[in-house]
């Protein structure tokens, strides 16, 4: 266990040292904000062209905005920050490979299982923590401006585009123990996404695929129930414990 927290540290130093942990906190930082700041701003930018508009025989009715606005920024948004954090992590595993660090780890006796598994514990620390920074900065704006109140299940919406991200991660772990270099990763990671969110074209099988958890910000609106996203939630923690448990198998048999 000593060893375990210990890598958790080495690896907690890295993202500081590496300037990551700043880089991915600012981003989201500015997402946040920038969410209940384009809701805010719209109304304005409408007065700024409605004389061109004028013009050109065209009238613009005044916009009124609230804090739906502000949430539907938030799941616009929400997909450019889990890209950002998987391009910006997708080297944990390959960059250890290819300067040779992670042998030096392994010789003092550190089980590769624990690598994996600290890695992992890590990158969903860090999602984790950026995700519902994130979440609160908008809620705490949305609250100033307008009120909260007027969507429903916010915090059960929001969990699920966070499951998303927990998969997503999942899905870069296992083939991060795989595979030597940052652009196969990405590019793996990627298509197995991409695969499951084709699957959820189907109809059939819609309600099972974990992209179903994408469309969970019609929530909100009271568009669909609660209950139709617990199968989707299930098949997306499953999937993430199979994807971390699988990899550690493949890290032990890998030549590092």
């Amino acid at each position: 266990m000593r060893s375990l927290i210990a890598f958790m540290k080495k690896e907690w130093m890295e993202q500081v040292r590496t300037g990551r942990i700043v880089i991915l906190g600012i981003i989201f930082v500015f997402l946040g904000i920038m969410n209940p700041a384009v809701a805010k701003l719209t109304p304005w930018l409408m007065e700024l062209v409605s004389e061109s508009m004028a013009e050109m025989g065209m009238t613009l009715t005044a916009v009124q905005v609230d804090a739906m606005d502000s949430w539907t920024q938030f799941y616009k948004n929400i997909p450019i920050g889990l890209i950002a954090f998987v391009l910006m992590q997708s080297g944990l595993f390959t960059k250890e490979y290819q300067s040779g660090t992670l042998v030096l780890t392994l010789t003092k006796g550190l089980e590769r299982y624990k690598v994996v598994l600290a890695k992992t514990a890590v990158l969903l620390g860090l999602w984790s923590v950026y995700y519902w920074m994130c979440y609160a900065i908008t809620y705490c704006y949305n609250d100033i401006y307008w009120e909260n109140s007027i969507a429903s299940h916010l915090g059960f919406a929001a969990m699920c585009w966070w499951l998303v991200g927990i998969l997503v991660i999942a899905f870069m772990v296992l083939f991060s123990a795989l595979m030597d270099s940052n652009t196969a990763v990405l590019t793996c990671t990627g298509g197995a996404f991409l695969a499951v969110y084709l699957l959820s074209l189907l109809p059939k099988v819609k309600e099972y695929t974990p992209a179903m958890l994408m469309s969970s910000s019609a929530l909100l609106i009271g568009g669909v129930e609660v209950a139709i996203y617990y199968k989707a939630i299930m098949i997306a923690i499953v999937m993430s414990i199979a994807s971390v448990a699988l990899s550690i198998p493949v890290m032990n048999k890998r030549k590092v």
